[in-house]
């Protein structure tokens, strides 16, 4: 195989997943080098390594690492597990492994630990000398994958035909979203945004038309709007499955906020009954949400912010202060390590991660490694042509307004 080229992704069935194949009709275990092969053939980890204790799945991962040296970055998103978030170089939320991405020409690998579109995102801004590699290609974003290409192109199509050109509607997409929707507000004039930086975004896109068509996430679009004081009877839902997204030609001129029916799985969960229960059990507790949340949980909240900002205001707080907080869990677990002087808790009592980000095992990182020292390149992540380019340029606006 050519390093970092694409990989074929050939049907598993219930045999090869066994680890074992047919010659002439006889069933006969594969070797060692047969699986490791077939593995990277079939984009899936050889169940050799599910079946390593953790501690030989950590003597690995820390073999290989120091035999890479330098040639490997390893980026971890804050919603990871921790057996897999221990191993990053540089952690942080979107935004902040975007623009590290952007500037560390330094590795010739970058292992993402994160979901599909975060690695996408680093290929797109990493030199053409690195390869990005997403350790289980099974990683997505259900939220992401609410806004299909071909859906948004539908819309975008809709819109400016009852709209009119860019002066009239600018497309901002949520960095959750594939690269292809990032293309797409690339060459329509649009923009990149995420939760630190989606007010700038907007302020931005407002000076270049009348209207913003945000995707896909209709919370954090409307969260947004709305602490821009756009009243909520200036924004709409656009329904993908409904003919002009389930509005009428007049309705659409009429809206200055274009929502895409989108949300997050994970922070729709909170609500206002859970806020009220943590007032309940602590009256003083600061309630801390992200803005992907609902309106009424972010308004029910005394603070709301991006991962980042969830991260600095536990870790600045005083000793002996009570935080309730409305994100992933394993960064709320993280912090409450962290910060063992303060009291830190979910708001929500069921255990909430994020599935997809959780597919990152220690396994499989290992896995990704070990092709490495092979001199293999497993699960590369390519974002080619026009689609890099375009992408680009809404990621390097972002980038540019946020500073």
């Amino acid at each position: 195989m050519t390093t970092g080229s694409r990989q074929t992704v050939i049907p598993i069935t219930e045999l090869e997943q066994s680890a074992f194949c047919r010659t002439d009709g006889n069933l006969r275990t594969l070797t060692l080098e047969e699986e490791f092969q077939a593995g990277v053939r079939w984009q899936k980890v050889p169940i050799r390594y599910l079946k390593m204790s953790p501690e030989e799945v950590s003597a690995g991962i820390a073999s290989a690492r120091n035999a890479l040296g330098d040639q490997v970055l390893m980026l971890g998103h804050h919603y990871q597990r921790e057996d897999v978030f221990k191993y990053a170089d540089l952690t942080g939320d979107s935004y902040k492994l975007s623009k590290l991405a952007s500037e560390r020409r330094d590795a010739q690998y970058i292992v993402f630990c994160g979901v599909h579109f975060m690695a996408e995102t680093a290929d797109i801004l990493s030199g053409p000398h690195q390869t990005v590699i997403l350790p289980n290609m099974a990683a997505g974003c259900s939220m992401a994958d609410m806004a299909p290409t071909e859906d948004v192109e539908d819309a975008w199509d809709d819109l400016t035909s009852v709209l009119g050109g860019q002066d009239e509607i600018v497309p901002i997409t949520y960095m959750n979203s594939t690269a292809d929707i990032k293309a797409l507000c690339g060459r329509n004039g649009g923009i990149v945004c995420t939760s630190s930086n989606a007010g700038l975004t907007f302020e931005w896109a407002f000076k270049r038309a009348k209207r913003v068509l945000f995707l896909p996430d209709q919370h954090l679009g409307r969260n947004t709007a709305l602490k821009m004081g756009i009243p909520e009877d200036e924004m709409i839902v656009w329904d993908p499955f409904q003919r002009l997204g389930g509005h009428t030609p007049e309705t659409l001129r009429r809206a200055r906020v274009i929502l895409w029916k989108g949300h997050c799985s994970v922070h729709t969960r909170f609500t206002t009954g859970q806020i009220q229960e943590s007032r309940d059990k602590y009256p003083e507790v600061n309630v801390l949400v992200h803005p992907e949340c609902t309106r009424e949980t972010v308004d029910a909240a005394d603070y709301v912010g991006s991962t980042e900002y969830i991260v600095k205001m536990v870790s600045e707080a005083p000793a002996g202060s009570v935080w309730a907080i409305g994100t992933e869990i394993n960064l709320v677990n993280r912090l409450a390590n962290q910060n063992p002087d303060k009291t830190v808790f979910c708001l929500d009592p069921v255990v909430c991660p994020c599935a997809t980000m959780y597919r990152i095992h220690p396994a499989y990182l290992l896995w990704v490694l070990d092709g490495l020292m092979a001199g293999l390149v497993i699960n590369p992540i390519r974002v080619e042509g026009q689609t890099a380019i375009d992408a680009r340029v809404a990621l390097q606006r972002m980038l540019d307004v946020a500073g």
